[in-house]
């Protein structure tokens, strides 16, 4: 069997159990998009089908959407190509494994994702496409690599309190500060993963706080990235060697070179982390930007950061909604 062959096989397969298979079609409906078929005909009946699920919240047969597909705006010989393969589809009721049908669709999906990510790339570059600029590439590859079912439908409480007890005795990793009421407060630090924020007065010190975190982890053998929308990344820096030396910002200017770049290498000698300050205008930067961020310093810098400081949330941009627009 040629390769074509196969993925013909796969996309048949998988229109069919659309059709004869109601779990199935709850499964996998939401995660399919009519752009993952190539053949017009295959599109044009999952169009169908998938119109008729969402409007109606079944199973179509194969009746109905031949029905369908007369109020569909198609030429002569579209139209008979289209019936006579959901004629076959009526014949042919596949006797697969449901969970292997479930992986190899899902499978389809990524692979075909990724090839119309490609595609979009290569349109971008040959200067094809009039909305999007070679930055948004990256990004298109992201969003098809990232592709996959998603079947978790809840916790159940009783069946699975096997599962609850697990998690309630795994030890979680977490980052810890260097100041033990911090610690008793947050049993043990930062966990991974979360969302951390630091109220307080304006002046009583949330840059100077987050500041001496963010030195405290470095020093842990962690990467640390400060996106900075208030100070400049030199005042950050600045900050972070005080604090790191141990010594006051007036005695910090004062100090010789040769003893600033001693003490700058026993430092680096103390970590394996890394620290990146990047500073962004006021209320011009968003989460886009800062994904952007992250994806260049890892591309560019082999730069995973383990924690990101914003400092601060309220004068960042909005990614939803343009500055001065009118919203309710």
């Amino acid at each position: 069997m040629t390769k074509s062959n196969l993925t013909q096989r796969i996309e048949t397969t998988i229109l069919a159990s659309l059709i004869y298979d109601e779990e199935y079609i709850r499964k996998v409906l939401p995660f399919i998009q009519e752009e993952y078929f190539a053949d017009f005909k295959e599109k044009t009946i999952f169009k169908v089908i998938s119109h008729y699920v969402e409007k109606y919240n079944g199973t179509p047969n194969v009746e109905s959407i031949s029905i369908d597909l007369q109020k569909v705006s198609l030429s002569e010989e579209q139209y008979r190509d289209a019936f006579e393969y959901l004629s076959e589809l009526e014949t042919y009721v596949p006797k697969v494994d449901s969970q292997w049908l479930l992986d190899e669709t899902e499978k389809w999906c990524k692979d075909r994702a990724i090839y119309n990510a490609i595609l979009d790339g290569i349109h971008i570059i040959e200067g094809k496409s009039k909305n999007q600029t070679a930055e948004a590439i990256p990004a298109i590859l992201t969003d098809a690599l990232s592709v996959s079912f998603d079947t978790h439908i809840g916790h159940d409480y009783i069946e699975q309190s096997e599962e609850r007890y697990e998690f309630y005795h795994t030890k979680e990793d977490k980052i810890p500060f260097d100041l033990d009421f911090f610690n008793r407060i947050t049993k043990g630090g930062l966990p991974n993963k979360t969302l951390n924020i630091c109220l307080a007065g304006t002046g009583v010190g949330k840059s100077l706080f987050m500041c001496h975190v963010a030195a405290s982890t470095l020093m842990q053998n962690k990467n640390v990235l400060y996106i900075t929308l208030e100070m400049s990344e030199k005042k950050v820096a600045e900050r972070v060697d005080a604090n790191l030396m141990n010594i006051t910002l007036d005695d910090l200017h004062d100090l010789p070179r040769r003893m600033f770049e001693s003490r700058v290498s026993k430092i680096q000698k103390k970590t394996t982390g890394r620290l990146i300050v990047k500073e962004y205008p006021t209320a011009t930067a968003h989460c886009g930007h800062f994904r952007a961020l992250h994806d260049e310093l890892l591309l560019k810098k082999a730069f995973r950061p383990d924690i990101i400081f914003v400092d601060y949330i309220n004068i960042c941009a909005s990614q939803r909604f343009r500055y001065g627009s009118n919203v309710r």
